[in-house]
């Protein structure tokens, strides 16, 4: 259930002027030594591009997007390619939830027809033009007003979001709100990988996946949480010990375990306690291209996407870089989102004892580290 591409970006652009900046400016930071460059724009605080060192010392894009940015507002499939998703990511179960001191609310149910709110709703924190508020060679800071009523949310509620590229290609994001009244907040970064750009190979099967996690979060067949927390021991979902993505997909054919019928990943991992805040929660690696991913944050969960049935459903051309001058569009499995978050729908399902609701008197922290580097063969 989505609003048509025109009124979308009707909608997020309708209170710009004609002396604003631009929200598709391109917003380039490089780290201090050179081994990491990224893109950035005002609208949804989207990254467009993120360079880094393949094996053989070429900069490549490892993420999906558009070469027009206008699209990152107006295209209908609105896929997410790399905002801040929020006020509440992931999916809220009949689009309803009740505070703990009293009122339930509605928020905008945007997914399934009706049966749930996606990633904040019909214009979420993704369909924001966002302020500029720092700028340096090496970083940028935005941040977000969102009113109270919000699609239905309570409070107004004050985001900031910082990127700084660091030498040794880290790429750190960290994220803080405010509110002046108590409401639920998750937010997460929704970037789309691809670690062979589309060169080495075109999907991500042969792409390796390490996850310090031993349980999962049981969805029904729309992917809302059924209230079970599962082993991945004896699942698909087991990448404790790492296995390629294209080792482990057609293994989910018949489980449901990513919705009705569908074929991958759409699920959310929660992390192991006993592991080090200095060790990676999550790796990600390609053997083509010798590019590796270590993931570091202070999130307790991960919902990973392998991009099932993106071209049935979005049919969205690729970025040159990627092939999409010759035509070519985004195919299913030929990506992956990793999505560092909370537990999915946690403000409906108590009994985790996973508290979501932020009151004035907190402040919402969201910390990840991007570390880049070379395979070692």
């Amino acid at each position: 259930m989505l609003l048509s591409g025109l009124l979308v970006g009707l909608l997020a652009l309708r209170t710009l002027a004609a002396s604003d900046p631009d929200p598709f400016e391109t917003l380039t930071i490089k780290a201090p030594d050179g081994s990491i460059t990224a893109n950035f724009i005002r609208a949804g605080a989207h990254i467009t591009n993120l360079f880094v060192k393949d094996k053989v010392g070429v900069f490549r894009d490892i993420i999906l997007g558009y070469d027009d940015r206008s699209l990152y507002l107006s295209d209908p499939a609105h896929p997410y390619f790399g905002p801040v998703v929020g006020r509440y990511a992931n999916r809220i179960k009949n689009a309803t939830f009740t505070l703990p001191g009293g009122g339930t609310f509605h928020t905008g149910a945007n997914e399934n027809h009706g049966l749930d709110t996606l990633h904040g709703g019909f214009i979420g924190f993704d369909l924001h033009i966002w302020n500029l508020t720092s700028q340096s060679s090496s970083s940028l800071t935005f941040s977000l007003l969102d009113p109270n009523g919000t699609e239905g949310f309570p409070g107004t509620v004050t985001t900031t979001v910082t990127y700084a590229l660091q030498d040794n290609a880290e790429w750190k994001i960290s994220m803080s709100a405010r509110t002046d009244s108590e409401t639920p907040i998750m937010l997460s970064s929704h970037t789309y990988w691809n670690l062979d750009a589309y060169h080495y190979s075109q999907d991500v099967s042969d792409h390796f996946l390490q996850l310090q996690a031993d349980q999962f979060v049981a969805t029904d067949g729309i992917l809302i949480p059924t209230g079970e927390l599962a082993n991945v021991t004896g699942t698909p979902l087991d990448f404790r010990q790492p296995a390629t993505l294209g080792s482990r997909i057609p293994e989910t054919s018949g489980t449901n375990l990513c919705g009705t019928g569908c074929v991958g990943f759409d699920n959310c991992w929660i992390y192991e306690k006993n592991t080090s805040d200095a060790a990676p929660k999550m790796s990600l690696w390609s053997l083509k291209s010798g590019i590796r991913l270590d993931i570091l944050t202070d999130q307790i969960a991960a919902q990973v996407y392998t991009c099932n049935g993106i071209a049935a459903t979005r049919n969205i051309t690729r970025k040159a870089d990627h092939g999409g001058s010759n035509g070519a569009v985004y195919a299913d499995h030929s990506c992956v989102v990793l999505e560092q978050q909370s537990l999915i729908d946690a403000i409906n399902n108590p009994q985790w004892g996973v508290n979501q609701f932020v009151e004035p008197k907190d402040t919402y922290e969201w910390n990840s580290l991007y570390k880049f580097s070379i395979v070692k063969s």
